[in-house]
């Protein structure tokens, strides 16, 4: 067998003791109960594949397309293994080095890298997708076809924010920047502006620079690794330009990437900046009293799921709950499994629909086990995916914007 490139980071692999904690953290392990859909099993792969042991083949390539990259089990190593490094760099190579169906040639390289990352774009082909799912034709397509169709939201809301936002109360504390996201400023409009109201309220001017671009996890995650850094060049030179205390997402899958934008521009110091600078939108809150305020007692039974890239690479758990325990009191309650992936991990719903139904499935029923009305969480991947398997439950599911913003009308009314 000819030799793979040694692409991997051999030192990093390294550090798996294969000790099997991970396993109980990993969602397609859980599902499976197979090791090579485990952290460990993969990781064995990713170095077969890196020692040329074993061929760039369907059968090696469908592991790694398999996992979420929920990184999941970075938060359950015991020796601080970064997979989620190991796992953008065998991808990398996968995407260089395998020749795919023709059909995941045409959903990554056109559907996901040339239309989601640009907003038009976006706009321009969800137009004929909306109409096939409100005519009913759905179900008359290819099962590959429907899956993409059946998450489109009822509605979709591309509300855009002034450049500028002033503070609810003058003077305003500082001034920060607010990346306003690809899918989150075509269906999540008036998300952005409740995010934007928020800060406001906090006592914040918001920028909304204008130059911004795509935020780089797209690519970052399916291995198309020049890209995702060419996207967060462009990022950082547009958000340079302002004077910013902060750099607030609410998303967080691309918070996640956004955060990282030193380990992808290794060695670049306004990248490491960057990076330093950005804040999901509830620790941001949290960090300035937004938790300490008083409102009305929400009606019904909330729940709360963890965003996968919030939860396990950026570690924030606590302050999401803080902001819903606030509004929701004694009516809050945990749910089970919370921080174990939904199934939409970016575009994983699209490219691995099979996985992605059967981790839906078993998000659901730890939802409807609480005997919530109302599910909050914070990435717009996770909001489709849930609703999408909750329709005919009459759950809300919401993004913890637009529950707080709900929240403080409510108080006010």
């Amino acid at each position: 067998m000819t030799a793979a490139p040694d692409f991997l980071d051999e030192k990093k692999a390294l550090a798996c003791i294969h000790c099997g904690l991970c396993l109980g953290a990993c969602p397609t392990y859980l599902q499976t109960g197979n090791e090579n859909e485990s952290p460990r099993g993969r990781i064995y792969i990713m170095r077969a594949l890196a020692a040329g042991r074993l061929p760039v083949d369907d059968a090696s390539v469908q592991h790694i397309d398999l996992c979420l990259g929920c990184r999941a089990c970075e938060v359950a190593c015991p020796s601080g293994v970064q997979y989620g490094a190991l796992l953008e760099q065998t991808r990398d190579f996968i995407e260089r080095e395998h020749s795919r169906s023709a059909y995941q040639t045409f959903l990554r390289r056109f559907v996901i890298e040339r239309i989601f990352p640009v907003p038009w774009r976006m706009k321009l082909a969800l137009g004929p997708a909306r109409m096939l799912k409100a005519l009913g034709i759905a179900r008359f397509l290819p099962a590959a076809f429907r899956e993409p169709l059946r998450l489109l939201p009822e509605k979709m809301d591309s509300t855009s924010l002034p450049e500028t936002s002033h503070a609810t109360k003058q003077p305003a504390i500082g001034r920060v920047g607010f990346v306003r996201g690809c899918v989150m400023s075509v269906m999540f409009g008036n998300t952005n502006a409740a995010s934007v109201r928020l800060l406001n309220e906090a006592g914040f001017d918001v920028v909304v620079p204008r130059e911004q671009e795509c935020c780089g996890a797209l690519f970052a995650h399916s291995g198309r690794m020049e890209m995702a850094r060419d996207y967060a060049r462009r990022n950082i030179r547009a958000f340079a330009k302002y004077n910013l205390d902060a750099i607030v997402i609410n998303a967080a899958g691309c918070g996640s990437t956004l955060k990282e934008y030193g380990h992808l521009l290794d060695g670049d110091v306004s990248a490491e900046k960057f990076g330093g600078m950005v804040k999901d939108l509830t620790e941001f809150l949290v960090t300035h009293g937004f938790a300490a305020r008083k409102f009305a007692s929400w009606p019904e039974r909330v729940t709360y799921h963890d965003a996968c890239h919030l939860a396990h690479p950026q570690r924030i758990t606590k302050q999401p709950r803080e902001l819903v325990k606030a509004v929701a009191g004694a009516n809050y309650v945990e749910l089970a499994e919370a921080d174990v992936c939904c199934g939409s991990a970016g575009t994983y719903n699209l490219t691995e629909p099979e996985m992605a139904e059967a981790l839906q499935g078993r998000k659901v029923r730890n939802i409807l086990n609480t005997g919530a009305k109302t599910v909050v969480t914070t990435n717009p991947g996770c909001i489709m995916q849930i609703r999408a398997g909750l329709e005919k439950n009459g759950v809300r599911v919401m993004h913890i914007a637009d529950f707080l913003v709900e929240a403080m009308e409510n108080t006010r009314a």
